[in-house]
């Protein structure tokens, strides 16, 4: 990775590179938690944690020794009793390359900001960035453990209680990996594509920035709305569109008291929340849209907002036909990835409007 780096010239490349594997980390991960994770729950299947890693078993008898220790815990004894070692074997082993994966990529950044530092190339209002970065990664790996340790406590008790991990921590963790990377992403455009100045901006393309924030902050809490959908399985109860089964508001609403509660608990509001957010941003991203014909904006400018109104439309279409085919694993991680593509899309809208700033005469 160092080599990599350095070979492609510099600090701005490595800000770039990582940003780019922080999208392919979480397209896998989304690939492989809404497939072989959702399905066969591999992500409880690694019952411990260790900082520098773990060995994976190599022989027979280690293999029952971990397989030994996962029957300990509440999704053996609930939902797999009649699981053997190989099959365990194989969740094992996806759960085992996810993790390393996750250290690979703090590998990627460790090693070449080390090797940057020592060198000089960090200039000095680069370094906090730097320390932040660092900062983050760290605990955005602890609050994956904090997160898969969750479905593994002894607090499945109900009738139809399925272990799973919390969905407050999962929407934490992905909340981490959002922030982490949009910050990523908006340094590499700090170093690759500066924004431009225009010679004279306007009293309306400074309310357009200001909304283009709005609008990029919303993109943000639909995506963390939908890690409450897929942590309650909220996708699998209401399978039609517009309308869910034949009402617009379900009579099953509120139906967990106390009544705040149903906003991150009752799967069927969490669907409805996460409906009404969609909707919400799509149409402020469509109005983003039809403003920026109508403003005087830096060229990129208009790129940009090209590409969110584009990508916001396709997002719910993504995310309609997915519910109406029942969440299948294609689609839902395509629906996933395409919110880290919005959420970047918008990421370059506002980096581009960033000297957008009005200066009353």
């Amino acid at each position: 990775m160092v080599f990599v780096a350095v070979v492609l010239g510099g600090v701005s490349y490595y800000f770039l590179y990582y940003s780019t594997t922080e999208v392919v980390s979480k397209a896998l991960e989304e690939a492989t938690r809404r497939g072989v994770t959702r399905l066969t729950e591999s992500g409880l299947s690694m019952v411990t944690w260790k900082l520098l890693g773990e060995q994976r078993p190599k022989t027979q008898e280690e293999w029952i020794a971990e397989f030994e220790k996962y029957k300990e815990f509440p999704e053996f004894k609930i939902k797999n009793q009649n699981m053997t070692v190989e099959e365990f074997k194989f969740i094992y082993f996806m759960e085992y390359m996810h993790r390393m994966w996750g250290r690979a990529i703090g590998a990627f950044f460790a090693l070449p900001a080390v090797y940057f530092w020592t060198k000089g190339y960090f200039a000095k209002g680069m370094k906090p960035r730097v320390l932040i970065f660092g900062t983050l990664i760290g605990l955005q790996g602890l609050m994956g453990w904090y997160m898969v340790k969750s479905g593994l406590e002894d607090r499945f008790h109900g009738e139809n209680d399925v272990p799973r991990v919390s969905q407050y921590r999962l929407a934490a963790h992905l909340s981490f990996a959002f922030v982490l990377y949009t910050l990523f992403l908006w340094s590499s455009f700090d170093h690759l594509i500066p924004a431009q100045k225009l010679k004279e901006v306007t009293l309306q393309a400074a309310k357009f920035r200001k909304f283009a924030h709005v609008t990029k902050g919303m993109v943000f809490l639909t995506a963390l709305s939908g890690a409450f959908v897929a942590g309650l399985d909220a996708g699998l109860v209401y399978n039609s569109f517009p309308k869910m089964a034949d009402k617009w508001v379900p009579t099953d609403i509120m139906a967990i008291e106390p009544k705040i509660k149903n906003f991150t608990e009752n799967p069927t509001t969490v669907q409805f929340d996460h409906r009404i957010l969609g909707i919400t941003t799509l149409s402020l991203i469509s109005g983003l849209w039809l403003l920026s014909r109508r403003r005087i904006l830096p060229k990129r400018a208009y790129w940009a907002a090209n590409a969110v109104g584009a990508m916001g439309w396709a997002q719910v279409g993504l995310g309609i036909l997915t519910l109406l085919n029942y969440v299948p694993v294609s689609l839902a991680a395509c629906h996933q990835s395409g919110s880290l593509v919005l959420l970047s899309m918008a990421v370059w809208l506002t980096h581009e409007l960033k000297f957008v700033k009005y200066i009353p005469k």
